[in-house]
């Protein structure tokens, strides 16, 4: 009864889907009051049609019920609870529902938290939202129901992989759909001004804390997701450029170029036709993630879907949306005007660049990306693009990025005088070099190390700079000087230095990571670096909710003083046989002491991988501080209070 239920809850949900993408659009076409005011509760209608859909898949997981195929290939009764239920979206059907959920809930937030919006602004972006969910539903209905029932009902499910058996998997997919998802609402917001004629800062204003808090999912969905590879795969890696992963990095870039552009048109009334073009992008790279995921086109451990007809309806829906607004914006832009002027030299410039060369990158890894699935395509091989590509093309291109991240606050609007800029930063290239070079000449010597660092002290020095420009019009003492700048001045710079502590770990792992492979028995050690392994122990037979496991007791010391215990595991999961391996970490802020287990020689011997980590978790801690610093930018107060201008619009 309760598959029956999802089901027509989905039913329901595309019906309320339709008549919230046609009403408001046509209402605001033909001037129809009545037809604008069914925005917020049809909006309303598919979120709850769609929660109770996916209340009721959830609940199928929960229980166990092996009469849907969903559940049936997708989970086991020894499964622990939560990951039953984080196996609702562990599917390609499930996680298709929680993207058209999380599509409803977007439309739903913008309905109820901005209510200062022109009631035909709100009816055009719901509208949008509303066709696009309307394709989504259609897709589930037609090609991935996750609703459909087996009979008879299986006996046991087939489990979940062990790969995804993991806290991570309850966390990860929806941090990431959430990013992914979001960026439809400045894609809908670009559709609105487009089709209205209305792009000026008070439409930036609306868009701009939208954009802001998909941002800060996306990335700590992709910080995440790094995190957990890292920790499961056993491979000590953080970044593999797989495919998958290249497809939630392409929005992340041109988004990040985005809330520059933003900044600008909101401030400046500058980059109109750029900002709304970037939105377009962004949204079009989270649907093509969708289709490279879900179409079978490409080989990665994040690949749900190999049916063609999945991946020609996804294509479809792609080359309509993408399409579509495209044709929009060829119509319309050119009536909406390209914004303000400025001088070579200014801040507006400096953004400029600094968003040509994000896009540019984000051309890079999408061609890295693509390039291998056209030549198959065309019959002409198979070849493989990997980390070289990506590290030799991707890196270059980020360096003038953070050069730019640095300077770019202590550029004037509109106009700036470069020997002033010269005089002020002089000083932070100088130390940067030094501070950069002074490490690489302690631990011996790598370029790319050097040139890492180099820019993270940048970034540090230049904040220093832009702080004591900051507070130099502020009377009273230092930090009643600190609380006078704005959460918006706030929020740029920890941002700014969220990257800065990124690039560091990033430099420092990439070049003094140290590992070892090596075959061990119990009572044997293994030196890397400062630090010796000691092999202690293998405890067998250890059982766990749905696997037993060999578990290795190590101990680790420096100079003769003992600095960790760990415990690494090799897993055998019931249900697939499948062996999976537990690493064992010891975190700290200078880095991490990593051990993973392989298999068993058959001179009773173990497979051993065992790492250390220099500064590595300073990757992630990156992340939460860039995530921490678009947060604080959102709480600025002009999008709190009711001003004026708002008002008015």
């Amino acid at each position: 009864m309760i598959p029956e239920l999802g089901h027509f809850s989905l039913i329901l949900a595309l019906i309320a889907a339709m008549i919230q993408g046609i009403l408001p659009l046509a209402g605001t076409a033909f001037g129809v009051r009545s037809w604008i005011n069914v925005a917020r509760p049809a909006v309303f209608a598919n979120a709850l049609f769609c929660l109770i859909a996916f209340l009721c898949l959830g609940w199928s997981f929960y229980v166990s019920d092996f009469s849907v195929i969903n559940v049936a290939n997708n989970s086991n009764s020894m499964l622990p609870w939560f990951y039953r239920l984080s196996a609702t979206w562990g599917s390609h059907e499930g996680s298709i529902l929680l993207w058209t959920l999380l599509l409803a809930l977007w439309g739903l937030a913008i309905a109820l938290f901005s209510r200062r919006l022109p009631d035909e602004v709100m009816a055009r972006v719901i509208g949008v939202m509303g066709l696009i969910s309307v394709g989504l539903t259609l897709f589930m209905l037609l090609t991935s129901d996750p609703f459909i029932r087996l009979f008879p009902a299986a006996h046991e499910g087939r489990d979940l992989n062990p790969l995804l058996q993991d806290p991570g998997m309850v966390f990860h997919p929806p941090l990431l759909y959430m990013g992914y998802v979001g960026m439809v609402v400045p894609f809908a917001f670009a559709v609105a001004a487009l089709l209205g004629g209305r792009l000026d800062a008070a439409w930036a204003r609306w868009t701009r804390p939208w954009t802001s808090v998909a941002w800060i999912f996306l990335t700590l969905g992709i910080a995440l997701g790094s995190w957990w590879a890292y920790y499961e795969l056993g491979w000590g890696g953080w970044w593999f450029w797989d495919p998958v992963e290249n497809a939630s990095f392409m929005p992340w870039l041109t988004a990040t170029a985005l809330l520059h552009s933003l900044a600008v048109t909101e401030k400046r009334g500058s980059f109109k036709i750029w900002t709304v073009l970037l939105a377009l992008i962004t949204f079009s790279l989270s649907l093509l993630g969708t289709f490279l995921v879900r179409s079978g086109v490409l080989t990665s451990v994040h690949a749900f879907a190999t049916d063609p007809q999945r991946g020609l309806f996804i294509l479809a829906l792609l080359v309509l949306v993408i399409g579509g607004s495209l044709l929009l914006f060829a119509w319309r832009a050119p009536k909406v005007g390209t914004g303000g002027s400025f001088e070579l030299f200014s801040r507006e410039a400096m953004l400029l660049v600094n968003n040509v060369l994000l896009v540019v990158a984000m051309a890079a890894v999408l061609l890295g990306t693509l390039y291998p699935l056209f030549i198959d395509a065309l019959n002409a091989g198979k070849i493989s693009v990997g980390p070289p590509y990506f590290d030799s093309v991707f890196g270059p291109i980020m360096i003038p990025v953070i050069l730019l991240m640095g300077v770019g606050p202590l550029v004037r609007w509109k106009d700036a005088n470069v020997t002033d800029l010269v005089k002020r930063v002089a000083w932070c290239f100088i130390a940067a070099l030094v501070c950069g070079a002074a490490i690489p000449l302690a631990l011996g010597w790598h370029t790319w190390t050097f040139i890492g660092l180099s820019l993270a002290f940048w970034v540090l020095f230049t904040f220093i700079e832009s702080l004591r420009e900051g507070i130099r019009n502020f009377k009273g003492n230092f930090f009643g000087k600190l609380f006078k700048l704005s959460r918006a001045w706030w929020g740029m710079s920890i941002a700014h230095l969220g990257v800065g502590v990124f690039i560091v770990g990033a430099a420092m792992v990439m070049t003094y990571a140290l590992e070892r492979d090596v075959t061990m028995t119990p009572g044997h050690d293994v030196s890397v670096g400062e630090y010796v392994f000691k092999f202690n122990d293998v405890k067998t037979g250890i059982r766990g909710p749905n696997f037993l496991a060999d578990e290795g007791q190590f101990t680790v010391y420096k100079n003769d003083k003992e600095v960790a215990q760990l415990s690494p595991q090799k897993r055998k999961y019931f249900s697939s046989e499948m062996p999976m391996t537990e690493a064992a970490i010891s975190s700290s802020i200078t880095g991490d002491l990593y051990v993973s287990m392989g298999a068993q020689t058959a001179e009773g011997a173990w497979v051993v991988r065992v790492y250390d980590k220099p500064f590595v978790t300073w990757i992630w801690w990156g992340c939460l501080i860039m995530s921490l610093g678009a947060l604080i930018a959102i709480l600025d107060r002009r999008y709190r209070a009711r001003s004026r201008r708002a008002k008015q619009a």
